[in-house]
C-alpha cells in the first residue's frame, strides 16, 4: 500500500544528555591515540555505538579491562559508585558523561537513604540507568518494574512514614503514573522529588507521539531495542490506540505488510537515535504527499561537556567541536 503522508514529530531524536554524550565521546575520538575505552555503550543506539567502533572506541562492561593510563568514558546511563571509583585508578583519564538529570536522580537516592528512607526505585531490571541508580543506596532501595512488584516489597518497608519513590528517567509516563498512584495508597507521606524524575525529553517525546496516534493509521518508532526510552514510545502508542506500533532501527527494518494499508504514518524518534535515520526512513516510507511536521514544543535545554572534559580541554587548549 502506498504512503500517502507522514506526520514528523517534534520534538523526536537525541536529547540533551545524549548531544552531550556524543560531542565529548567525539572529542576523545580526536584528542586522543586509539583506542579510546567506553564502559558500556555510550547511548542505547546501534548506528551510533557502530560508528564509535569504526572510529577505534572500545565499549567495555568491566573497567579492568581498561589499560593503566587509557582514556575512558563513562556512559551516560550513570554508572555505580564503586565503578566510578575504580574507573579513576591506575591513572586512566576519566571523563563521566552521565547525564545531569540521572546524576540528580543518584542524588535525590543517596539523601533519603541518608535520611533513613526506603526507596521504592521505578525502573527496568538490567538497564545501565537502573543498576547504576540501585547501586547507589543498595541497602534502602528496591527495584519496583511493575505496579504489581509493589506487593513483593511491600513486606520489606519497615516505617510507612519513611518511602520514597524515585525513577529510571527514561521511564513511559503511563508505568511512573501507575506505580505512583498504588504506591500513594499504600504510603500516604510517600515522598517524591518536587520535579517528576522523568527525562523532560522523554515526557515530550510521548507527548508529540500522542499527537500522532490521534491522526495516523500506523506508528514508526526509530530507536534500538535497548533502548528503553525508545520502548516506551512503542508502549505509549498502543496504549493511546494504536494497532500498527512498528520499532526499527533503521529503513531496512520496515516492515511494509506491517503497515497494511496505513496511508498516513505517524514517525518519531528516540532520544538515542540519530537525526539521519529519521530521513533514511522517511525516504523508505515515500510519502507521495509529503511530510508534515506535528510541534507540540520546542527544547532548548543544553547540557555543558563534563566537568573532567571541560578541564582537559584547558589543558590542551581545545575546544569540543
Amino acid at each position: 500500500m502506498t504512503v500517502e503522508r507522514v506526520l514528523l514529530a517534534e520534538p523526536r531524536g537525541f536529547c540533551a544528555g545524549v548531544e552531550m554524550a556524543i560531542k565529548a565521546l567525539s572529542w576523545m575520538v580526536e584528542a586522543f591515540d586509539p583506542p579510546v575505552y567506553c564502559y558500556h555503550e555510550i547511548v542505547h543506539n546501534q548506528l551510533v555505538v557502530d560508528r564509535f567502533r569504526e572510529q577505534g572506541v572500545v565499549f567495555v562492561d568491566d573497567v579492568d579491562d581498561v589499560p593503566a593510563g587509557a582514556p575512558l568514558m563513562l556512559s551516560a546511563h550513570g554508572s555505580a559508585p564503586e565503578v566510578v571509583a575504580a574507573a579513576r585508578d591506575h591513572d586512566r583519564v576519566v571523563v563521566n558523561a552521565v547525564c545531569p538529570l540521572v546524576t540528580k536522580v543518584h542524588h535525590e537516592a543517596r539523601v533519603r537513604a541518608g535520611k533513613g528512607y526506603t526507596i521504592l526505585y521505578v525502573g527496568h531490571e538490567g538497564h545501565d540507568e537502573a543498576e547504576g541508580a540501585l547501586a547507589v543506596a543498595p541497602d534502602a532501595m528496591r527495584l519496583v518494574e511493575h505496579e504489581s512488584d509493589l506487593d513483593r516489597v511491600l513486606p520489606t518497608v519497615d516505617d510507612a512514614g519513611k518511602v520514597a519513590l524515585l525513577a529510571q528517567t527514561t521511564l513511559s509516563m503511563d508505568d511512573w503514573n501507575g506505580v505512583l498512584t498504588r504506591a500513594r495508597e499504600h504510603f500516604p507521606e510517600l515522598w517524591t522529588a518536587s520535579r517528576d524524575d522523568l527525562c523532560f525529553a522523554t515526557t515530550n517525546r510521548q507527548r508529540a507521539l500522542r499527537a500522532l496516534v490521534e491522526r495516523a493509521d500506523a506508528i514508526v518508532v526509530i530507536g534500538s531495542a535497548n533502548s528503553s526510552n525508545t520502548i516506551a514510545l512503542t508502549k505509549v502508542a498502543r496504549a493511546a490506540g494504536c494497532e500498527r506500533v512498528l520499532r526499527v532501527d533503521g529503513p531496512e527494518e520496515l516492515d511494509r505488510d506491517a503497515l497494511g494499508d496505513a496511508r498516513v504514518v505517524g514517525v518519531t524518534a528516540g532520544a538515542s537515535a540519530p537525526e539521519d535515520l529519521v530521513h533514511a526512513v522517511i525516504a523508505e516510507l515515500a510519502p507521495t504527499e509529503g511530510v508534515e511536521m506535528v510541534h507540540v514544543t520546542d527544547e532548548d535545554e543544553y547540557f555543558p561537556p563534563p566537568p573532567e572534559l571541560r578541564e582537559l580541554q584547558a589543558k590542551l587548549g581545545q575546544r569540543a567541536r
